[in-house]
């Protein structure tokens, strides 16, 4: 056979799987030694039989059971859950706002008692199952705590049912911190022995990985699978988040059907308002920092957002910017011209009125500008309309306040002089402005991310929803989206840092 002949598809394709097999298996093995983000939590029903003596569909091998009138439909379902994973899991691990952790969802069937159970040569994980940390269940919602498992580590759940069929779905809802919680494949509770020797085993491993390999590709490659729910949702609040909101909503329309997103930015302490008011399920309030505690709402915290101060690029502030000090004296009303924060400015930019161009106080970038940068209001007073300073003599300097992120960036932009604040990201792209560094620090995502800069102008991103919601509601799966991996990198692609990567929690905590 001449080399030439060698080469067919055939051969091709043939040598190339061999290869990346190796290659895979080489892959994985590397991936569990090194990388860190392995948590993993599977469980399996075990078993799920009639006990009753309702004889209907979908119950095979109906046994005799001697039970009140309304348990005549009963049945048992064992559920084991693991940490098939190569990390301890710990209780901080899990990420529900929820007391506890999990959440067993058994369809069309009612609990009417549960028991739990530990390995023999595990003693610590039965101390976890008290009222006090959540263990419970009320209708077909068994709540599971925070059970710290080790590698290895499992329980088991037998819970006793009335009503509905065997077989019916069984789901286990939650979300771990760098892992998933995810179904395995169901096995019996009897032990039997090895039917492939070990050599075999091995082989059958190997080829496993190899396919595993190939499926992780195109699971990274397509982001991961998620749990759908259909209904409406009504998106509000932050206008610098808006367009990571946008983005991930039309992200989870196109992979759910029946799924519809409507986000209606109005400003954060405008839509925690509404959403406090209006008390709906089906609304999910985005806030520059810490806005809907006082309101009595529940927060998620899905970023880290940067924001900067934006001058008119006809203003020359140099590559340190202004200091802090000088940020909180223009805010005061204390300069109407620039010359006066600037004395070696050239003459043209010496005479230039200095304009504020303000958000109105329903904004939360404003809040956080007068957080973490003011450390205060902003006490000049609103002169003007249109952003436009007087003509003849300066009395007082000249301050505007706009609704919207957009609105505070084109008037930048159109009016010599002008100084403002935006979201970081919309503001980077934006013609005719330029960011202010604060005391040599730059709005700098990277660079925050590195722990290189103590750039102040910046707060978390939260979410807000009124009480907890239910489990196959649109908003309960639309937030658990926002921790999937394809939505991180949407987070971080926007400028912003997603609070569930390790770095992620430590800047959010």
């Amino acid at each position: 056979m001449t080399p030439v002949e060698w080469l067919s598809a055939e051969n091709v394709v043939a040598v190339g799987t061999a290869v990346l097999g190796v290659v895979a298996s080489g892959v994985m093995v590397w991936y569990e030694r090194r990388v860190p983000r392995r948590k993993r939590i599977g469980y399996r029903v075990q078993m799920d039989n009639p006990i009753g003596d309702d004889v209907r569909s979908g119950r095979a091998n109906v046994r005799l059971g001697l039970f009140d009138a309304d348990m005549d439909d009963a049945t048992l379902v064992l559920l084991r859950v693991e940490n098939d994973g190569s990390q301890s899991i710990d209780r901080d691990d899990y990420t529900g706002p929820e007391p506890h952790g999990l959440t067993a969802v058994f369809t069309d069937r009612t609990i009417r008692g549960v028991s739990v159970t530990q390995p023999t040569d595990i003693d610590h994980l039965m101390d976890h199952f008290t009222a006090q940390r959540g263990f419970g269940y009320e209708g077909n919602r068994l709540r599971i705590p925070r059970v710290p498992l080790n590698p290895g580590d499992h329980y088991k759940l037998l819970v006793l049912l009335s009503g509905g069929d065997v077989g019916a779905e069984i789901r286990l809802r939650g979300g771990i911190r760098d892992g998933e919680v995810h179904p395995n494949r169901s096995a019996t509770p009897d032990d039997k022995a090895p039917v492939f020797s070990l050599p075999a085993r091995i082989f059958t491993a190997l080829l496993t990985l190899s396919v595993l390999g190939l499926a992780g590709i195109v699971v990274f490659r397509d982001g991961n699978p998620i749990e759908c729910e259909q209904g409406g949702l009504t998106v509000i609040g932050s206008t610098a988040f808006e367009p990571v909101i946008s983005t991930l909503a039309k992200q989870y329309e196109g992979k759910c059907a029946g799924a519809e997103i409507h986000v209606e930015a109005r400003g954060s302490e405008a839509g925690v308002a509404e959403l406090a008011k209006s008390r709906e399920e089906s609304v999910v309030a985005f806030s520059d920092g810490p806005l809907g505690e006082r309101l009595g709402l529940e927060g998620k915290k899905v970023a880290l957002s940067v924001f900067t101060l934006v001058a008119n690029d006809g203003i020359d502030l140099g590559r340190a910017g202004l200091s802090v000090r000088q940020v909180r004296e223009i805010y005061k009303g204390r300069y109407k011209r620039w010359g006066e924060v600037l004395p070696g400015a050239d003459k043209k930019t010496a005479a230039l009125p200095i304009v504020l161009v303000s958000r109105s106080d329903s904004s939360g970038t404003r809040q956080v500008f007068q957080d973490r940068v003011l450390r205060g209001w902003e006490k000049a007073q609103s002169t003007s309309l249109d952003c436009r300073p007087p003509q003849g003599p300066l009395t007082t300097v000249t301050r505007c306040e706009l609704a919207g992120t957009s609105d505070v960036l084109d008037r930048i932009a159109d009016q010599p002089g002008a100084i403002g604040y935006s979201e970081l990201t919309v503001a980077a792209g934006h013609k005719g402005v330029t960011t202010v560094p604060l005391d040599g620090d730059r709005a700098d995502v990277n660079e925050i991310e590195r722990g290189d800069s103590a750039y102040p102008y910046r707060d978390i991103e939260y979410a807000y929803t009124y009480g907890t919601p239910s489990d196959d509601s649109l908003t309960a799966g639309f937030l658990a989206y926002l921790d999937e991996e394809s939505s991180r990198q949407a987070i971080r692609t926007r400028g912003h840092l997603p609070c569930g990567t390790p770095v992620g929690v430590r800047l959010c905590r």
